[in-house]
């Protein structure tokens, strides 16, 4: 393999790292693959799966290197093997470009009148994939470089982010086709007028207004130290952060308050040391604000084995202190909040300190919260942290009657990279996706407000306390094609490239 290729390769690798944040040049996304679509021309598909590998490494590398910040500070892992262990993330996640680089140097030998869409639906299908493959990173997905260009995200609300995966692909092998050959117009104007119909729906859905009475939500950003929050000495000072942020959020007269994920530095309801008085001190804490508080805890109970079972999970105290709802996270993070495959992988250990397992729920729960301006309940549902960045979950409690989605996080493992950025950016998508609105409190931020055109309404700095306060207008009307029927388009581009794979083979033989 020729230096020119590998150059090419790496290109494209640094290209796509530089389209997210903290760099966010999400314009260079349109151009970022016609390096690797024009090195593996003409190469076989082994060629084609190291050069997508190589683009892979870097892409992630530049994208995902604060997984080792996570593992070291936090995790208390050394260095060097936190290092490691983010290489082979890396790798594992390089393993779909390299599919890509390797299916696009099948077609371009075999059949190069199909790459033009084949192409896109290539890599479409490869991020349905890595959604859901052994538990699932979509991070950093192709199509969120373009969370601040509204007009060409609107059509996610029909098919999903992979869809603005596929066209910023189409583009690029629109245009990298036409510098292999310059009369291969064709293309480059189909996409182009692909393009064009995108746009002019996004300006259309970004004209409409969405009407009814606003929910007004405050964010409360604690800014608790990750190494501090457990430690009984500081305990009271978490504590007090929260409540005195809250009273100032108070003064603008908020129907619900939200606080992080595991937010009260104790177990709510918990029966051990501390855990009642504390529990029934926050209940009296929202008895005299008289608002509704949606807030993160971790949980246990005995299990039938007499050990404790754990759940990260989000209670909201009506405005008695009552407790009106609990959602217990679904999707755990693998190796933080739990080890798959407990059974072989026994040697290791989770990647965070934590006292056991956390065990999944099992529930979309739909909470319910009557403003007290009158007006009928107003039905919310929050997801907690990693959860935010899944598709296909999110949309199941819009589906189920959401009509605002709040989430709670605790970016502190993240430190100051570029990952709490990549984060918020994911959020806009599942506003768009299901048009609802989406409130975001972040321990260390960032936290803020999107609505349902994905238009970030306010966000915080991170590492700073803050609270903010804003209208949330709750979705009405009829669920999106995205909700209602979820990744249809993304499996349609698996469909696609099957039947195409299918055809070459059957023409080969």
């Amino acid at each position: 393999m020729d230096r020119r290729a590998l150059a090419l390769a790496s290109l494209s690798g640094l290209l796509l790292a530089a389209s997210f944040p903290s760099l966010d040049l999400g314009f260079l996304a349109w151009f970022s693959l016609i390096p690797l679509l024009l090195s593996v021309h003409g190469r076989p598909p082994k060629d084609g799966f190291l050069l997508g590998g190589l683009a892979g490494i870097l892409y992630f590398g530049g994208t995902v290197s604060w997984v080792t910040h996570s593992l070291h500070f936090y995790g208390r892992i050394p260095l060097v093997p936190a290092s490691l262990i983010t290489l082979l993330l890396c790798a594992y996640c390089a393993l779909y470009p390299a599919l890509f680089g390797m299916i696009v140097a099948h077609l371009g030998r075999r059949r190069p009148g199909l790459l033009f869409l084949a192409a896109p639906a290539a890599w479409a299908a490869l991020e349905l994939a890595r959604t859901h493959v052994i538990s699932g990173f979509p991070w950093v997905l192709l199509g969120t470089t373009q969370y601040r260009y509204l007009p060409l995200i609107q059509i996610a609300d029909i098919s999903g982010i992979y869809g603005v995966s596929f066209l910023i692909v189409l583009a690029n092998a629109a245009l990298a086709g036409l510098i292999k050959d310059r009369e291969r117009f064709v293309p480059l104007l189909a996409s182009l007028a692909v393009l064009g119909v995108v746009a002019a729906y996004g300006v259309l859905r970004l004209q409409e207004t969405d009407t009814g009475q606003p929910l007004r939500v405050a964010v409360i950003q604690g800014n608790i130290e990750q190494d501090r929050k457990w430690d009984p000495a500081y305990q009271a000072e978490v504590i007090g952060t929260y409540e005195r942020l809250t009273r100032q959020a108070i003064a603008a007269r908020p129907d619900l308050v939200i606080w992080p994920e595991t937010a009260t530095p104790f177990y709510f309801g918990g029966a051990e040391r501390n855990d009642p008085n504390l529990t029934e001190d926050l209940r009296s804490f929202v008895r005299k604000t008289g608002t509704p508080l949606l807030t993160g805890s971790p949980f246990y109970e005995r299990g039938p084995d007499r050990g404790y079972v754990l759940r990260n999970a989000a209670y909201l105290l009506d405005r008695d202190g009552g407790t009106a709802a609990v959602y217990d996270k679904i999707h755990l993070v693998p190796f933080g909040e739990y080890v798959p495959l407990k059974d072989v992988l026994f040697f290791i250990g989770k990647m965070v300190q934590a006292r056991g397992d956390f065990q999944r729920g099992r529930e979309y729960t739909v909470m319910q919260l009557k403003p007290p301006q009158g007006g009928g309940p107003v039905s919310f549902s929050t997801v907690i942290c990693y959860e935010i960045i899944f598709p296909d979950l999110v949309r199941r409690f819009v589906d189920r009657g959401a009509a605002v989605m709040t989430t709670i996080t605790n970016d502190a493992w993240f430190g100051r990279s570029a990952a709490p950025y990549q984060h918020f950016a994911m959020a806009v998508f599942r506003a768009v996706e299901n048009r609802v609105p989406v409130a975001r409190a972040a321990n260390t931020g960032v936290s803020g407000f999107i609505d349902s055109r994905g238009r970030v309404l306010a966000a915080t700095d991170i590492f700073t306390e803050a609270f903010l306060v804003a209208g949330l207008v709750p979705a009405s009307g009829s669920r999106t094609f995205y909700t209602r029927y979820g990744d249809v388009f993304a499996w349609m581009c698996v469909a696609t490239i099957l039947v195409i794979v299918a055809f070459i083979g059957k023409v080969a033989s």
